[in-house]
């Protein structure tokens, strides 16, 4: 079944009283409104989430028309004008968002993840601790993860690995830590825990020319030349413009 479809049914179902009630219609009312409301942002989130920014927006919009302020949609608007490359937007609705749902996790997380991209990493860390003040927000280990790549980015070496450890205490298995914490660990010359969380993340995810390129050096640190050739390969193959590649270049 097809999102608009799904839509469809549901707002069909919104108005299946006036079968029965003559002229009633359910739009005329808060429970009415309030669920065409949530269905459109439902159908807005299913279009965002197959990357279909343009087709978000009309549902989106319909839930404005509903309620300006409504955190979901002006949230989710948020994220598609991220992904359209409109900070400016992107901004806009975020705020809005807050402003009317103040310490929601959810939308504290996204909109530090924003303002990450944006290279705005001091304020993407005081959103991020925004967010994992609720002890309770069931992605709470990803608002850690979070915590940690701005710290490290951030120039804080030391909380950058706090906040990283207490995202793998939470959940072990979330790739972007776990590489983090091996190249902090390599970096350190900590090599034995760097090995160990690496080969956790590969075997959680992909690899990319940040891992390959630890890859290489780790294999070389213990002395495993034919593992360095294969991942030096896969580097060459699969990123070959890329700085890990032209680092791994310069040393050989």
């Amino acid at each position: 079944m097809s999102l608009r479809v799904a839509l469809l049914l549901l707002l069909a179902s919104l108005s299946a009283g006036c079968v029965s009630s003559g002229d009633f219609n359910p739009m005329q009312t808060s429970k009415g409104r309030d669920e065409a409301r949530v269905a459109y942002v439902q159908l807005g989130m299913g279009y965002l989430r197959q990357g279909m920014t343009e087709q978000a927006k009309v549902p989106l919009r319909k839930a404005l028309e509903l309620d300006s302020n409504d955190a979901d949609a002006n949230a989710a608007l948020g994220l598609v004008f991220q992904m359209e490359m409109e900070p400016e937007l992107a901004e806009q609705h975020f705020r809005k968002a807050l402003a009317a749902r103040p310490g929601n996790a959810r939308i504290l997380n996204n909109y530090g993840s924003f303002l990450f991209e944006e290279k705005r990493y001091k304020e993407a860390y005081e959103r991020f601790q925004q967010a994992a003040a609720d002890s309770l927000y069931p992605e709470r280990s990803r608002v850690f993860e979070n915590l940690g790549m701005t710290a490290a980015m951030l120039g804080e070496r030391d909380l950058a690995r706090q906040q990283l450890e207490k995202a793998l205490r939470l959940n072990r298995q979330q790739p972007r830590a776990l590489l983090e914490m091996a190249e902090l660990s390599f970096e350190d010359r900590h090599y034995v825990p760097s090995r160990d969380y690496y080969d956790r993340f590969s075997l959680l995810a992909e690899q990319n020319a940040r891992s390959l390129w630890l890859g290489v050096r780790l294999a070389s640190v213990f002395e495993d030349r034919d593992k360095a050739a294969s991942l030096g390969l896969q580097l060459k193959r699969l990123y070959p413009g890329t700085p890990e590649y032209q680092q791994y270049l310069s040393e050989q």
